[in-house]
């Protein structure tokens, strides 16, 4: 039975589970105290100082990391606390740049909201020296700027514990410390995987992607060139929320009219793609079953993942399937059989991808992923780039009509719209694989074992007379585990799906900012992947082979799966990378 501990804070009686912390206790008694550091299952280290509470011992005590016994009285709101939350934030901007209009992060800091709150009002008290530090800026994906750094150490909870990266940490001591990565290397030369979480985990403006938006804008305004633009699935789940819709809100139609406003010649779907992938994976799958391939199979559909495999797991490059990631494929098919549809040389065509993701600009520039010179993909823009350039252009994205997607490279399925989700392109893979395999109509579509929010999912499922053992993990340090359990004779499968970033594209390092404080009322990877499930369950087709402009593809253009033509178009390799340079 659960021990429960009664406490009170501020007057409030509480009760609540043994090993909770004052910070949680008090969130569930309606008190909110102020965090700067602290970040809910990433960073409990109580550094910032913001969240001190008085419990009546010597000295103010972090909420974040002190957890409750019996009887504890806790003030949280006392003349004492304030002062010493607001000199503390005051000392944070003695040594920070505050150039806060045209920081990428203006309005959506949270430095900046806890000044607005605790009513710092003079951001220069403590002027003096300040550390000076240039840019890194050579990252594809990446740009780091230590002149915003709070000292957090939230990006580097995300990095090494969440992903198991270890690209960056503390150097240097007391007011000289900073956050860098090792012998003082740029992240472009150390092996960073492009994720993005620690974008994510940054409360100020210390991290941010790498700009796509000119070169979108300048494409655009080009007349030569005939852009399109294709969406990855997760964006549709999070885009809303750049404009004040709860998290978990789906876009689709509003996201495709936007994009058609914003001058794009076709709008295409990357989720057409995301069908495409799993008729050449399922069928690389079946392969390498029945001819003695390299098992257990793993998904290449996330270049975060892709990269930490050649940069830690080399020896797991062989298990890789050989499909380009969905938005790659795309790209191909559309400088070949859309633009010879079109009529359109291919040198003409400019194709932009949106991604959840900042290490899809990593792997657009991949020199492997390219057909007869031209890159798959000209530029990606992250989810929160898109909606800069909606905004930019005065586009009012909430009240938009719901329209669809351009035919040819539009058309999707349920199956396709779950792959910005955990388990997501596991449970498309199996729908298909299924029906394929035994020639009957699959009933129930949904694969309940390989949904939901833990690290490593597993599950055996009978497909006609054989029993697939597959396993499902998201975020590179769940991903670690399950191939250091392979490694050791542990774990034995047949296909595996792994997602770099925590709960899969839906959190992806481009996808809009959830704040500390609203991650701790609600889980966001949990509520855009319902947002994908609804959009699934609403298909009419729910299963990529069922798709009538994949098939209409492969009758007309690529043969069948697999085939010559499509391994030329849609395949790739992989390169084992040194674990400590670029």
């Amino acid at each position: 039975m659960e021990q429960l501990i009664q406490l009170t804070i501020d007057g409030v009686s509480v009760e609540v589970p043994a090993g909770t912390t004052v910070l949680e206790a008090a969130k569930k008694a309606g008190i909110n105290i102020p965090t700067l550091c602290y970040l809910k299952d990433i960073n409990q280290i109580g550094a910032c100082r913001l969240c001190v509470v008085d419990t009546g011992a010597r000295a103010l005590q972090a909420a974040c990391v002190l957890p409750v016994t019996p009887n504890m009285v806790v003030k949280t709101n006392t003349p004492a606390i304030r002062q010493a939350r607001k000199t503390n934030l005051e000392l944070l901007l003695s040594n920070h740049d505050k150039r806060c209009l045209t920081c990428p992060r203006n309005q959506k800091c949270e430095l900046q909201t806890l000044c607005n709150e605790l009513g710092v009002e003079d951001g220069d008290r403590f002027a003096g020296a300040m550390n000076k530090h240039e840019i890194d800026d050579l990252s594809p994906s990446i740009v780091r700027d230590n002149n915003k750094c709070v000292l957090c150490r939230r990006c580097i909870a995300a990095c090494n514990n969440t992903q198991a990266v270890g690209v960056i940490g503390p150097v240097n001591r007391g007011f000289m410390t900073s956050v860098e990565s090792p012998w003082n290397m740029k992240l472009a030369e150390m092996s960073c995987i492009n994720c993005g979480q620690c974008i994510a985990a940054c409360p100020v403006g210390a991290l941010y992607e790498k700009d796509g938006t000119k070169q979108v804008w300048d494409l655009l305004a080009d007349p030569k060139k005939h852009v399109v633009v294709q969406p990855a699935p997760a964006v549709r789940a999070a885009l809303g929320e750049e404009f004040g819709m709860e998290i978990g809100s789906l876009v689709t139609g509003k996201m495709a009219a936007a994009l058609r406003r914003l001058g794009f010649d076709k709008v295409f779907d990357t989720d057409w793609a995301a069908d495409l992938t799993i008729m050449e994976e399922g069928t690389e799958l079946l392969g390498r079953l029945n001819n003695g391939g390299v098992l257990p199979m793993i998904t290449s559909c996330s270049p975060g993942w892709i990269k930490f495999c050649e940069h830690y797991y080399p020896e797991f490059i062989p298990n890789l399937s050989s499909c380009k990631s969905p938005h790659e494929m795309e790209g191909a098919m559309i400088k070949s059989y859309y633009a010879e549809k079109a009529g359109i040389d291919p040198k003409d065509i400019a194709v932009v991808s949106v991604m959840p993701c900042t290490a899809k600009k990593y792997e657009a520039a991949r020199p492997e992923l390219s057909v007869n010179g031209l890159a798959d993909v000209d530029c990606v823009i992250t989810t929160r780039e898109l909606a800069k350039m909606i905004k930019e252009a005065g586009i009012d994205f909430v009240n938009l009509p719901d329209e669809d997607f351009d035919d040819m490279l539009g058309e999707s399925t349920g199956a396709s719209v779950i792959f910005g989700t955990t388990g997501g392109v596991m449970e498309a893979a199996l729908r298909t694989a299924y029906e394929l395999v035994t020639g009957e109509t699959l009933e129930k579509v949904e694969f309940d074992a390989v949904r939901g929010v833990e690290g490593v999912k597993e599950a055996s499922v009978k497909v006609g007379d054989v029993t697939l053992n597959v396993a499902v993990a998201h975020g590179t340090a769940n991903a670690a585990k399950l191939l250091d359990a392979i490694k050791a004779g542990e774990k034995t499968y047949h296909f595996i799906e792994v997602m770099g970033c925590p709960g899969g594209c839906v959190t992806g390092g481009g996808q809009p900012i959830v704040s500390a404080a609203k991650r701790m009322e609600c889980d966001p990877k949990a509520l855009r992947a319902a947002a994908l499930y609804r959009e699934d369950a609403g298909k009419a087709l729910r299963k990529s082979h069922e798709n009538p402009s994949i098939k209409k593809l492969y009758d007309e253009y690529l043969g069948k799966p697999n085939s010559h033509k499509a391994h030329e178009l849609l395949h790739t390799t992989y390169t084992a990378r040194p674990k400590y340079s670029k």
